[in-house]
């Protein structure tokens, strides 16, 4: 693996981070009291190619590799941890609805993605199956050219702001398992269909909720792959949100550490800078390292992606170590900063919440163990 950026991903990254410092980083406190995404900054961040980067440019997009893509969630996340959550968003669902939706579907709905103007969401988890999410209970029955959905799903990203949902639903019986859910993208506002939000420790413009369907009719031209397919295509995707969401919380990490080490030198103790303590010091450099090690091991499973080669492992590793890593930082971060740490005017307690709702989204960290135990030694020694 090459570690130096191109050219083309310097000047990516230099628009990353320019509006990240210009527009983000100014409101993520704020943003606190908020319950939504700015749509205006979403459209801005769109009009800089910052939103599905790596989809196609006949729906807008540039076409970048992975890694590309993880720079310009790094310069994000440090200035607002949130705000990143769309560029995996874009980039997870996106490439899904492109790999295995009607040409008709993408550039339908693809260019408004990448545009900033519409969100798409995930719904997998249920009441009864997050972890083991092969064995959800959403009814999917064919009727004619459509089917019709009914249940729930529990704990969806931005569950009452989306325009559109990738919903894995059941077509099978529940003894098919894995090979019984099919994928679909329906409207968020169409017929049948009803939202509600949860109150959560962090991320609250993100924001999780409960989405109800009653009867909820979705054409056949928005089925995404075959029948039966829809784990598979949505777990090949979890490999690259993985890597994604370490990226993330590497980031905020990063930034609380960048912030301390400013602080060592400008608040004195016993008539010294506070630098002048290895008490101080030595943590920082300890993070300094451990977020550097969790930074390689991202970009290297985006890049194994990129070259197409086998790399579950390495994304299992992306998404249990680096959040675990990440949060401890920032709660060095915050404890370095004394007692103004521990108030809201500063980042850090910001930062903190929202870093350990990804240590549970997306897969826990036992969860993530497994992937790599099955890929060490495989399925039967570890069932």
């Amino acid at each position: 693996m090459d570690f130096s950026r191109t050219s083309e991903q310097d000047l990516i990254f230099d628009t990353a981070k320019r509006f990240a410092t210009d527009k983000l980083a100014p409101q993520y406190l704020a943003s606190d009291d908020k319950d939504a995404l700015s749509p205006a900054l979403l459209q801005e961040m769109g009009e800089l190619g910052l939103i599905g980067a790596d989809l196609p440019e006949k729906f807008g997009g540039s076409g970048l590799n992975m890694v590309s893509v993880g720079i310009i969630a790094e310069a994000i996340a440090y200035a607002d941890f949130n705000m990143a959550y769309i560029q995996l968003l874009a980039s997870l669902l996106g490439g899904i609805v492109v790999t295995h939706g009607s040409e008709e579907l993408a550039n339908e709905i693809i260019p408004d993605v990448i545009a900033g103007r519409c969100v798409i969401g995930l719904g997998l988890t249920e009441p009864d199956s997050g972890s083991d999410a092969a064995a959800l209970k959403l009814k999917a029955t064919r009727e004619g050219d459509d089917y019709i959905l009914n249940g729930e799903k529990t704990s969806m990203s931005m569950a009452t702001q989306v325009q559109q949902m990738i919903i894995i639903a059941r077509t099978g019986t529940v003894k098919d398992g894995a090979g019984g859910v099919t994928a679909f993208l329906v409207d968020a506002n169409s017929e049948g269909i009803s939202r509600r939000n949860y109150k959560d420790l962090g991320s609250s413009t993100i924001g999780r909720g409960s989405v109800f369907f009653d009867n909820v009719r979705v054409p056949t031209s928005r089925r995404l792959g075959g029948e039966g397919m829809g784990f598979k295509h949505i777990m090949q995707g979890f490999d690259f949100s993985r890597a994604f969401i370490g990226l993330q919380c590497v980031a905020a990490a990063q930034a609380s550490v960048d912030e301390s080490w400013e602080y060592s030198t400008e608040r004195t103790a016993f008539g010294k800078p506070l630098s002048h303590f290895q008490g101080v010091t030595q943590p920082l450099a300890e993070a300094e390292t451990y977020l550097q090690a969790a930074r390689l091991l991202c970009y290297q499973t985006l890049d194994l992606r990129d070259r197409d080669q086998p790399h579950s492992a390495e994304a299992a590793m992306c998404k249990w170590w680096p959040p675990k890593i990440a949060f401890e930082t920032i709660h060095r971060c915050l404890l370095t900063h004394g007692h103004s740490g521990y108030s809201k005017d500063l980042p850090h307690q910001k930062r903190l919440r929202d870093v350990l709702g990804l240590q549970i989204g997306d897969g826990t960290e036992q969860i993530q163990k497994l992937v790599i135990a099955r890929n060490k030694i495989g399925r039967q020694m570890v069932p």
